[in-house]
């Protein structure tokens, strides 16, 4: 009877969310833990399969770090930025779209549905520019620094997206853009993902992370619930601080422009994703527009 429960409790949101887009944003520890991308991935499917549209947009610093040093490249950063220089935006494209894009859609296939890798110069998906100069404190020193090959999206192209999710397929992301003149440029995917949701007017934005969502200044406890209104006065009082900023910037950019709910999870438990959607409590944050009921 607890797995009838179970079952019960998701059926009224599995049909209020089908036939609906969602983007999921795959980062943190999903993008070196083999395990913890398994059962990422069998959750998409399992969204796939009772109807909705799926796309995935991912990371992969880390293992770009790692390839660099694997081959004789120390990684250069400033203030926690990377310099991408050419030898690195090399590398960045072959562990992003070589290696990770091709795993995920590996796994798509083997939990029985179907992925399609794709980047920004595929079909004119993602455009860019190069990104100017950063304003940053090196020290007590503030200092202009050029990122190098790294790019601010300028447009993004749904059409391509759109078509393959009218066919069935599960299209997969790298955060690798073009500019005007065909050159590539590596740009945030935590950006890339939540652009991409407003192109495709989404329903759903899901941020997966390490983190467990927004939490309170003592971090005892986690926002369950948050409205636009709320998520501004928390990063205003000082209560959001570091890297949780940008998470929460991307969500509340995105319901800004169109996406109905924007969330931001651990995905580090096993089916994360399927509590925080098709429970009454969840398990991370969900952010809507004030002005929603």
């Amino acid at each position: 009877m607890k797995r009838v429960d179970i079952l019960m409790e998701a059926l009224p949101y599995i049909q209020q969310f089908h036939g609906k887009t969602i983007v999921i944003k795959l980062g943190g520890h999903a993008m070196v833990d083999p395990d913890v991308l398994d059962t990422v991935i069998q959750d998409v499917v399992l969204l796939h399969y009772v109807g909705m549209r799926v796309v995935l947009v991912h990371g992969g610093g880390p293992e770009i770090t790692e390839k660099m040093k694997a081959m004789g490249k120390e990684p250069k950063f400033v203030a926690g930025l990377r310099i991408t220089d050419n030898d690195t935006l090399e590398i960045a494209q072959m562990v992003l779209v070589g290696k990770i894009r091709g795993n995920i859609v590996s796994l798509i296939t083997k939990f029985g549905a179907k992925g399609v890798g794709l980047a920004g110069q595929d079909g004119n998906l993602m455009f860019a520019r190069k990104a100017g100069a950063k304003k940053i404190f090196v020290g007590d020193k503030e200092e202009e620094v050029d990122l190098g090959h790294v790019g601010d999206i300028e447009q993004i192209n749904p059409e391509l997206l759109t078509g393959l999710l009218d066919k069935g397929y599960i299209p997969v992301v790298s955060p690798i853009a073009i500019d005007r003149r065909g050159r590539c440029l590596n740009v945030n995917a935590d950006t890339a993902a939540g652009d991409i949701a407003v192109a495709l007017q989404a329903y759903k934005f899901i941020n997966l992370s390490d983190i467990d969502g927004v939490m309170n200044a003592q971090r005892t406890r986690t926002y369950h619930r948050l409205t636009t209104e709320e998520s501004y006065r928390l990063i205003d009082e000082g209560v959001i601080v570091g890297g949780m900023i940008p998470k929460l910037q991307a969500c509340l950019k995105c319901i800004e422009n169109g996406v109905e709910y924007a969330h931001i999870i651990n995905g580090n438990n096993d089916h994360t994703i399927l509590i925080e959607l098709f429970t009454h409590e969840g398990i991370g944050t969900m952010i809507k527009n004030s002005d929603s009921e």
